[in-house]
């Protein structure tokens, strides 16, 4: 197993350190990737549950808006005279 680099000046030990560090930040730059990739993963379903909560309490303060209104119409309705 040769190396190119055992044949020119200077020893495959001089370069391994250079190699591992390399490596080290590739891992890292993947490690730091597949962090970001899930934080946005993360913050679309956060995104998505927001959603689904607005719709939701829109939904409760019809009811309520409903509820008075139809509570209205219906003591009009009892002060009528008959």
């Amino acid at each position: 197993m040769t190396d190119e680099r055992t044949h020119a000046t200077g020893s495959r030990f001089l370069y391994d350190s250079f190699d591992a560090a390399t490596a080290r930040i590739e891992a890292n730059e993947r490690v730091t990737k597949l962090q970001f990739e899930a934080l946005a993963d993360r913050l679309a379903r956060i995104e998505v549950m927001i959603e689904r909560l607005e719709k939701r309490l829109w939904l409760a303060v019809y009811g309520v808006v409903g509820v008075v209104l139809t509570q209205g119409v219906i003591s009009l309705l009892d002060a009528a005279p008959k």
